[in-house]
């Protein structure tokens, strides 16, 4: 499976992909920001659809997963990484791609272990995880730590069924014995 994470911003729109193996072990594959030039509002909701679709078109994941927005102090500023976040949601929808959503806690505590750990320990576990030789931009980090952490509940979730299927089965063999 291959997995394209997405860290919206108005500016700078960061995104990673890896390849999850059946077992799941992960791999780097490509990380970069779409820079956003200083335009209006629509105009970069358009860079970033556009930047979006080239990176699925290049990449061709088969899930995308996108930080989600946190109300901030600033609530001009939430409204507009929300829609920056819906230009790169509608770019994986145009695609019928999967779309999977996790905050920033969430992302945190399944690459560190501690929902609120600093931003360059997230960097410095994606560089560890992926064995990557440098430290990647910040916002490709956080687009690599989205994507690492659905890689981790997508793995754990096809593992869970399997044994409460067969925790299952071994009962009803019980009772009908």
């Amino acid at each position: 499976m291959r997995i394209l994470g997405i860290d919206p911003g108005s500016r700078l729109t960061g995104f990673g992909v890896i390849h999850v193996l059946s077992n799941g072990k992960i791999s780097y594959v490509a990380s970069g920001v779409v820079r956003v030039p200083a335009v209006s509002l629509a105009e970069r909701l358009k860079v970033i659809y556009e930047g979006i679709t080239e990176v699925i078109g290049a990449y061709r994941p088969d899930a995308v997963v996108v930080e989600k927005v946190f109300m901030a102090r600033n609530a001009d500023s939430a409204l507009k990484l929300g829609q920056a976040r819906a230009a790169a949601v509608l770019a994986a929808a145009n695609r019928l791609l999967p779309v999977s959503e996790y905050s920033a806690l969430q992302v945190k505590q399944s690459l560190v272990g501690k929902g609120h750990a600093q931003k360059e320990q997230v960097k410095h576990m994606v560089k560890a995880l992926l064995t990557l030789s440098g430290n990647p931009q910040t916002d490709a980090a956080d687009a690599l730590a989205c994507a690492i952490c659905h890689a981790h509940h997508a793995h754990s979730a096809r593992r869970q069924p399997g044994l409460r299927s067969r925790r299952a089965s071994r009962r009803v063999r019980r009772r009908l014995a």
